[in-house]
């Protein structure tokens, strides 16, 4: 592969995870205030809700983006502009019927959906109309990325969780004033403080999709230039649009929809049996609410970074699969494993050491230690596999190998569902039952794809620079980063204050250790770093540490 094309894989990839992670933080920011406001139990029944709309929301319209931006680039390479556009509004008509449909499912399926817990099902029809913006939203985004460029999405991504955030706390606090003074937080500011969350989510996307909308207008003197030009002879029908939609999104759908249900019967599972063992529904939302909104939200952080690297990777393992260049895509697929292994490894050490100053900046400090901080520290190794298995999913999906993801999450998800039973049924870890089926759930994953990426491709994994060394190197950043923090908060308060020095200190100290061994054990090539957006800078840096 030449120099420029994987630098270009790269940079794309490193703007996406970009984008991704900046609304990672913004969503972890605002996570502490809401919890003060609206309790574990409230949190609780949020994410109740949100699981089961997020599970709804990907089978109506999660592969929009996908299959609209697939579609148009192909028309657009051979100058299609005409059937590019068509297919850009069939599109629409589809996220307007689809998306209409599943929001109506959503707010009157609410009773039904929600089960025992009942403080979650206000929450669930608040959010419903999220589903109708969000598959409109999913057009435009694909419309963009179709014209090859990724700035739209990855800012009106941005201003949606901003407004998000703001919005969440706010209507979350109006919601339950009705029901203030409180000395402790009651059922029914649970349950609206729940509800205006979700008017966050829903301002949030309104919010993108009118930002993609006034970027759209602004492309279309160009647009209306290239169609003026436009010699196709044959013109798409509507009908031919939705058959090409449906035959991207429908493998997409059902891929996506199994890899991510896992949460929303886990919940199940998790609540049917705590409630058949005596817990009570207030206490089995609260301590549910600790494990989706601190421990998954924590995890899924470094998740981003390889779900963006995957949607990079993609058309490069397309294009050299459909013209049997094995060696070019061999070449990407070990470039983008090796980049987020080099990430994911020190992230997982970093949020296991760290996890009670993380979790007591961000969620408070009584936080700091109990059970979400033990949770991460005992579940933090789940970013290794969420990451891999992430970033071959779609690997497999820019092969054409649309069913393997399917049949690989329909096993996982078994495995998944009886280890949590077995954990739940005969042991007492509780909530701890949560973390090691997801565990289980990610692993089998990694290792069923990457057995199928090999029988298709040839693929032989390099283990060495890609999972040995990057280990010995984050082993070794741990352990500083752990005398660090043991040192720190023996003689900082036991506070926010604190947590943020101690973090302010150990994060800088264990990156500056991981980056000196994984320079010194060679694991990457002074070649190899030239081709890494802002490379020059690094190998300067490194030269001046006499690391090369």
């Amino acid at each position: 592969m030449s120099k420029s094309r994987k630098n270009s894989f790269l940079v794309q990839g490193m703007i996406l995870a970009g984008a991704s992670i900046v609304c990672r933080i913004i969503g972890l920011l605002y996570r502490s205030p809401l919890f003060s406001i609206i309790g574990e139990e409230g949190m609780g029944y949020y994410s109740f809700a949100y699981n089961i709309y997020n599970i709804i929301l990907l089978i109506a319209s999660f592969s929009i983006p996908l299959a609209v931006s697939k579609a148009i680039a192909a028309r657009l390479a051979k100058r299609e502009y005409i059937n590019a556009q068509r297919i850009f509004r069939g599109a629409l008509i589809y996220a307007v019927i689809v998306g209409g449909a599943a929001s109506l499912i959503a707010y009157f399926g609410a009773p039904y959906f929600v089960g025992h817990q009942k403080g979650a099902q206000l929450a669930l029809q608040t959010i419903s109309p999220t589903i109708f913006f969000s598959g409109i939203l999913g057009v435009f985004r694909g419309y963009f990325q179709g014209h090859n460029t990724m700035v739209p999405t990855s800012i009106s991504q941005i201003i949606e969780q901003i407004l998000n955030a703001i919005f969440s706390i706010l209507m979350a606090y109006v919601l339950i004033l009705p029901y203030l003074p409180s000395k402790e937080i009651t059922y029914q500011i649970a349950r609206h403080g729940a509800a205006g969350s979700s008017i966050g989510t829903e301002v949030g996307v309104l919010t993108g999709l009118v930002f993609c909308v006034i970027v759209y207008k602004l492309y279309q003197p160009k647009i209306k230039i290239q169609m003026r030009h436009d010699r196709t002879k044959y013109v798409e029908s509507y009908g031919n649009v939705l058959k090409i939609l449906l035959l991207t999104i429908t493998p997409v759908i059902f891929s996506t929809a199994i890899y991510n249900c896992s949460a929303t019967i886990d919940q199940t599972i998790f609540s049917n049996i705590m409630a058949g063992k005596g817990m009570v529904p207030k206490t089995v939302s609260s301590v549910y609410g600790i494990f989706a909104g601190q421990y998954n939200v924590l995890i899924n952080v470094p998740v981003a970074m390889a779900s963006a690297l995957s949607n990079a990777i993609v058309p490069n393992v397309s294009g050299a699969y459909a013209l049997g260049k094995t060696d070019k895509m061999n070449d990407s697929i070990q470039m983008a494993i090796k980049v987020t292994m080099m990430i994911a490894i020190p992230c997982a050490v970093g949020l296991g050491v760290l996890n009670g100053p993380i979790n007591g900046l961000l969620f408070g400090a009584k936080y700091g230690k109990g059970l979400g901080a033990n949770m991460l520290r005992v579940g933090a190794v789940s970013v290794i596999f969420y990451c891999l298995s992430t970033l071959t999913n779609g690997i497999l999906q820019g092969m054409g190998k649309m069913k393997v993801p399917v049949r690989h999450a329909a096993i996982s998800v078994v495995v998944n569902i009886v280890v949590l039973w077995a954990l739940l049924s005969f042991t007492n870890c509780k909530t701890y039952g949560l973390v090691f089926a997801t565990m289980a759930f990610s692993f089998v994953m990694c290792i069923l794809n990457a057995l199928s990426i090999k029988k298709y491709t040839g693929f032989k994994q390099e283990f060495s620079k890609t999972f040995i060394k990057p280990g010995i190197g984050a082993i070794i950043m741990g352990v500083v980063v752990g005398i660090v923090r043991f040192v720190l908060m023996k003689v900082l308060p036991f506070g926010r204050l604190g947590f943020a020095v101690c973090l302010v200190i150990a994060i800088p100290v264990g990156v500056i250790v991981y980056f000196a061994a994984i320079i010194g054990m060679k694991v990457f090539t002074e070649e190899e770093l030239r081709n890494v957006p802002k490379g020059h800078l690094i190998i300067k840096f490194a030269k001046k540490l006499k690391l090369l």
